[in-house]
């Protein structure tokens, strides 16, 4: 009986399901639709350069009707193309989407299969382990069975062993997957998001190039005179307010450009394309809302746990404010679900990982803690206590120290990339999807250096 039980156990042994092994299960056909997707966003990215090039070279020429209709025009199509990339690009998540669906899938089942395997060796070991040696050895006809036997119990052990590895490899796996998932689901649904904004601008702009038209019927010196009548004057600009998201508010548009100016006395960095930062980043943020560190509506908590979490609470506690009240940016919405994180902080919008990097808000080993000597924004503005993020002097020098880091040198083409990397990081500057930020920072900035000249600050 022992003999045919042991050698029952050494075949389930033998056809244990092993581990999953991911490969590439691509067929012809999805190779094809991936490969037309990556070169139709080639040809759409082309074709934006072109358009980008010719807006640069007509910004060249001397204002003049016809020079301000070709920009806005190529401005339009340039937007046009970026909304056509965005699409494509939306479509490649989506397939990418639905291939780590299949990927969890294929996991989940294989999960159950090893739980089951492991279930199976786990009850037929401790059958094994109910018997003696000297039972076993007292059962035998010969010695040779009986080591026989001996040695297919180690197989089962090893086998307990291997199954368990594999179980520990296939979880792992399935939250590697899972976390890959969030972040393209993040990633759409802020594009999705942006797209509906470009429109919007698209259309604005499409009414603005009509009421020129309109206005002037195609004739310079009327175009003149509407220019003249659409410039704001100094007392105007005096009295507006420039808003900040996270706590800023709307200041006084003279203060925001004396920040913006300090800022650049420091860094190097254009005020105007700071103030475009700041102003393109409450437009975005503006349809962000604001949650507190805790979110009611969802069992997952706002910010990123491991990355921004902790940095946060250490940043209430250098600060001594209550985490758990004050508003940071919310997480994405889509479809009436959340996607990935929120935690962006004060008119910089710096998560709390980010703020670290500039105010001194470090980790040696024992958690995060705060270092007066690495503290660069409090160094500069010669604060005696840590920088704050919801200040609005230290959010500005943040902005400018990041725009600085990311290679902002006044000139066109730095300062876009700049403000590209601010928005998307050094890899995403490039993303033709991206495209819109840094023309629209940079639309900004070249009226914000108007305004800026006619108060004479």
């Amino acid at each position: 009986m022992i003999r045919k039980f042991m050698t029952g156990i050494l075949m389930l042994v033998l056809l244990a399901p092993p581990a999953v092994a991911l490969g590439d299960s691509d067929s012809d056909s999805e190779s094809e639709k991936r490969k037309a997707i990556e070169t139709q966003l080639q040809n759409l990215e082309r074709q934006m350069l072109t358009q980008e090039r010719l807006v640069e070279d007509t910004r060249l020429e001397r204002q003049s009707l016809e020079r301000d209709i070709t920009i806005m025009e190529g401005e339009i199509k340039k937007s046009q193309l970026g909304i056509q990339a965005r699409a494509v690009a939306i479509e490649q998540l989506t397939n990418q989407i639905g291939e780590k669906g299949d990927v969890l899938e294929v996991l989940a089942e294989s999960l159950k299969r090893q739980q089951a395997s492991l279930a199976d060796l786990v009850r037929k070991s401790a059958l094994i382990e109910e018997y003696s040696l000297v039972e076993v050895l007292l059962s035998k006809q010969s010695f040779s069975e009986f080591f026989t036997d001996v040695a297919t119990f180690r197989a089962i052990k090893d086998s307990l062993n291997d199954s368990l590895n594999a179980l520990h490899t296939i979880r792992r796996d399935t939250v590697d997957q899972k976390n890959q998932l969030e972040n393209k689901q993040e990633t759409e649904a802020e594009m999705k998001r942006i797209q509906e904004i470009q429109k919007t601008e698209i259309e604005s702009k499409e009414k603005a190039k009509e009421q020129i038209l309109t206005v002037t019927k195609g004739e310079e010196e009327q175009y003149r005179s509407l220019l003249n009548s659409q410039r704001k004057s100094a007392a105007q600009l005096r009295n507006a307010l420039f808003q900040l998201l996270g706590g800023g508010g709307g200041i006084a548009f003279p203060e925001a450009v004396r920040l913006a100016q300090y800022a650049s006395g420091v860094t190097g960095v254009d005020a105007a394309l700071i103030l475009a930062i700041l102003e393109q980043e409450t437009n975005i943020g503006s349809n962000l809302g604001s949650c507190v560190f805790t979110d009611n509506k969802s069992s997952r908590p706002v910010m990123h746990p491991t990355r921004d979490e902790p940095v946060f609470l250490a940043i209430a506690k250098v600060l001594g404010f209550d985490p758990f009240t004050r508003t940071v940016s919310c997480p994405i919405i889509q479809n009436g679900s959340r996607v990935g994180w929120g935690g962006a902080m004060g008119p910089s919008q710096f998560i709390p990982s980010t703020w670290a990097i500039y105010s001194g808000i470090v980790n040696y080993g024992n958690g995060w803690e705060y270092d007066k000597s690495a503290d660069a924004i409090s160094h500069i503005n010669g604060n005696s206590g840590p920088s704050n993020p919801f200040n609005n002097q230290d959010a500005f020098i943040a902005t400018a120290l990041l725009l600085r880091d990311n290679g902002a040198k006044g000139t066109y083409s730095t300062d876009r990339v700049a403000a590209l990397r601010y928005y998307a990081g050094w890899g995403g500057a490039t993303n033709p999807a991206n495209a819109f930020y840094g023309d629209q920072v940079m639309n900004r900035k070249a009226r914000l250096v108007n305004e800026i000249a006619i108060i004479g600050q």
